[in-house]
């Protein structure tokens, strides 16, 4: 049976980005919600599925310390090949389902893109929150874009758990509260439109 790892490589290592469903070839989407935040240049951000997003770059460009992590261990050599060694970059090849390790950073912005949906076990889904519950800073925020329930079953060969905002914010939980969300649809490479919702929270505490 192929593992997660080996899927996802096998994607990674045989498509260039703009053949990948998800592709975007801006982040414009997701900066808007970043821009909400007003993050200062010295915030941690943490990207649980990072891939070879171009979002990435954007968040580079603005000078914050970068967690990325990601299944694929071929996504983040890619990355690393394409952004060169950097003194704030942190790469970190991890089932996001499963306990972080112990000295991961806390961070002061989560942005998942695309990630949370492909998580179908009720354990490995509470595993997914109970890191972002845990490795956020008070005061913190959380950005999560998701299939909606509207939107396509199943992406890269693979069943999906589409999401809607009232889902999504009783599995993040009381510490964390709904600052905005917007229905968003997304064109993919292929001209195909794929429903999200976009939904921020902020995590309880901080100054």
């Amino acid at each position: 049976m192929t593992t997660r790892t080996e899927h996802w490589n096998k994607i990674f290592s045989t498509k260039s980005d703009s053949e990948l469903g998800w592709y975007e070839e801006d982040a414009s989407q997701t900066m808007k919600f970043m821009d909400k935040m007003q993050p200062t240049e010295s915030a941690t951000v943490f990207l649980p599925g990072a891939g070879t997003s171009v979002l990435v770059d954007e968040l580079v460009n603005r000078g914050h310390t970068l967690l990325l992590n990601d299944i694929s261990d071929q996504a983040l050599k890619t990355l690393s090949n394409r952004l060169g060694t950097r003194d704030r970059l942190i790469m970190l090849h991890h089932d996001i389902s499963k306990p972080l390790p112990e000295d991961t950073p806390h961070v002061d912005i989560w942005i998942d893109r695309a990630v949370l949906h492909f998580l179908l076990d009720e354990d490995e889904i509470r595993g997914y929150f109970a890191n972002l519950q845990s490795c956020v800073v008070p005061g913190g925020y959380a950005l999560l874009a998701e299939f909606s329930t509207s939107g396509a079953p199943k992406c890269a060969g693979l069943d999906l758990h589409r999401y809607s905002i009232d889902e999504m914010t009783r599995r993040i939980g009381s510490e964390f509260d709904l600052v905005m969300h917007e229905n968003y649809t997304y064109l993919n490479p292929f001209g195909d439109p794929r429903p999200y919702i976009y939904a921020l929270y902020k995590k309880h505490g901080g100054s």
